[in-house]
């Protein structure tokens, strides 16, 4: 009885998400995104990277740098 009444479910249950797949596929709903995230990943990783590349850069450059060492030290000399 366990059997047949847990066969029947599974395929009512099967049958109204294949309808509804069918159904999302008519209306081109559906989208086949299979393996975009990973790719969505490693661009933002790549992207990231090089945006820390180029600020290094910018930061250890003799320019900045001296700036920030003024900055600094006109901070530390600063009296109340």
């Amino acid at each position: 009885m366990y059997q047949v009444v847990r066969a029947r479910l599974c395929a009512l249950a099967g049958g109204v998400g294949t309808a509804l797949r069918r159904r999302a596929a008519r209306q081109g709903l559906r989208r086949n995104d299979a393996g975009m995230v990973t790719s969505e990943y490693a661009m933002g990783i790549v992207a990231a990277v090089a945006f820390a590349v180029v600020l290094y850069k910018v930061v250890t450059s003799g320019a900045v740098s001296a700036e920030l060492q003024g900055i600094v030290k006109g901070a530390l000399d600063a009296r109340m």
